[in-house]
């Protein structure tokens, strides 16, 4: 861990949960201020707009966990003000499901839609311990023997600001990109936390899933890579500790590629999953 974690952060008082607090101005609208802290290339970060709308909905909803969250990015956040409204769709017993938007205003003033989400949430201490699964988590190396941002050249032109609040440790298999020698394979593999060494828990999962470098690097592309549609299944609160994310691409076609994510705690628990589509530019 680098040497910002050898003071621990707690989960509510981090920086991450500063950053993605909402203010409730009346029902189902909070207002918020959008960090620049949590920006790459020229735009904020998906991963941390979809946990900023997360906790909006957990105060809306009356259950307090994202089981289930899908996002449409509609147009580019950019650091500043933000209006985010909800709706109640609809409330079990088990389950509650709403909706909310996030909104800025251009530069005449006029209200602009950034994302739009539809969500279920629901109570993770709950659940049952039953699991029966085939998935096995990723194998890499240790995480002194892994590299992160501060060990090579910045592999973008635009704000990395963002990798200043994470701690992320790469598989050396997967950052042949940052040697100009890129594998071809679309992976990417990474020990995850946050810098300050708050512990993860589920609406820092909804982060974790999409702060990676993007497998396109591996595939041999450049630049900025846009999330169209973000989906995340957050399946345990996780144990305390560093995350172990895996990122899959098996189809580039068409100026689009998806990003298949597994998200391990340190308990070898499988807690997220996502899927998302992403644009690509070529040549």
């Amino acid at each position: 861990m680098p040497e910002a974690a050898s003071t621990r952060a707690v989960i509510g008082d981090s920086e991450f949960d500063r950053d993605t607090a909402v203010t409730r101005r009346s029902p189902g609208v909070y207002d918020i201020g959008l960090s620049a802290g949590w920006t790459i290339i020229n735009a904020v970060n998906g991963g941390y707009l979809l946990a900023v709308l997360g906790r909006a909905l957990a105060d809306t909803l009356a259950h307090p966990d994202p089981f289930t969250i899908s996002a449409h990015y509609l147009t580019a956040s950019q650091p500043g003000p933000a209006v985010i409204r909800t709706d109640t769709v609809r409330t079990g017993r088990t389950l509650s499901t709403g909706q909310a938007s996030l909104f800025q205003y251009d530069d005449e003033g006029r209200e602009v839609e950034r994302i739009r989400v539809l969500a279920s949430y629901g109570d993770l201490t709950t659940l049952p311990d039953d699991v029966r699964t085939t998935a096995v988590p990723p194998v890499f190396p240790a995480m002194d023997q892994c590299f992160g941002p501060e060990d090579g050249p910045t592999p973008v032109d635009g704000s990395s600001a963002i990798t200043d609040r994470l701690m992320l440790k790469l598989d050396p298999s997967t950052l042949g990109w940052a040697l100009g020698a890129p594998s071809g394979k679309g992976e990417m593999r990474s020990w995850f936390g946050l810098a300050d060494g708050r512990d993860p828990d589920p609406l820092s999962l909804l982060l974790a899933v999409d702060a990676l470098p993007p497998t396109a690097f591996e595939i041999g592309l450049k630049g900025w890579v846009p999330t169209v549609e973000l989906t995340v299944h957050v399946r345990h609160r996780p144990a305390p500790g560093p995350l172990r994310v895996s990122i899959a691409t098996r189809n580039l076609a068409g100026g689009f590629l998806e990003e298949d994510a597994e998200v391990w705690d340190s308990a070898d628990r499988l807690v997220a999953q996502s899927r998302q589509l992403a644009r690509v530019r070529l040549g």
